[in-house]
């Protein structure tokens, strides 16, 4: 009789799996929270995070229905699966929470960032920063003789090169929005 290769932990004869499901691998989530618009919603939702010790990559919060009096929260963080589902899990029990939706597992998304960048240079840099900011479409909104602000929209990898390129050219403030997503098609 040949040998059986069954990996450890299971047989081939048995219903259940019993190999660990839990994964060490660090996810990247965007989550789309639904809440009633009240004063001390965001501290509890933020108060859920820094509780755990789960770490916020991205928040963005808007009124989304005046009438309803609800406001949309859009987080971006990492974890483990288990992690995540904890996460969800926790965020649904908060009473003024209506829906959590995780657009990372839903579909596919569209995510957008606005940032303004403070450039300062002069001569050649200066030049080569207006080219960068054309390629980029970004818009210059603030110019002096020693400077330029730029605004830039796009995916959050799209400004992290636009300020990796302006570095060198002496990029001296930035300001993020931090990402709003929405699952794109039906």
């Amino acid at each position: 009789m040949s040998a059986l290769h069954i990996k450890k932990g299971s047989t081939r004869h048995s219903a259940y799996n019993l190999r660990p499901t839990f994964s060490d691998v660090q996810e990247r989530h965007t989550l789309a929270v639904l809440v009633e618009n009240e004063p001390g919603v965001l501290a509890r939702v933020i108060g859920l995070f820094a509780g755990r010790g789960y770490n916020i990559e991205s928040l963005t919060v808007a009124e989304v229905d005046h009438t309803g009096h609800l406001s949309r929260i859009t987080i971006v963080t990492k974890g483990t699966p288990q992690v995540i589902e904890q996460i969800k899990a926790q965020l649904g029990r908060i009473v003024t929470v209506r829906e959590v939706h995780d657009l990372t597992v839903e579909g596919t998304t569209v995510e957008r960032e606005l940032a303004i960048f403070k450039v300062s240079g002069e001569g050649e840099k200066r030049v080569e920063a207006l080219r960068l900011a054309d390629i980029f479409r970004a818009n210059v909104v603030d110019s002096t003789l020693t400077s330029f602000v730029f605004e830039i929209t796009g995916a959050p990898d799209k400004i992290d090169a636009f300020a990796d390129l302006m570095r060198p050219l002496g990029l001296v403030e930035v300001a993020r929005t931090g990402v709003a997503a929405l699952l794109r098609g039906d």
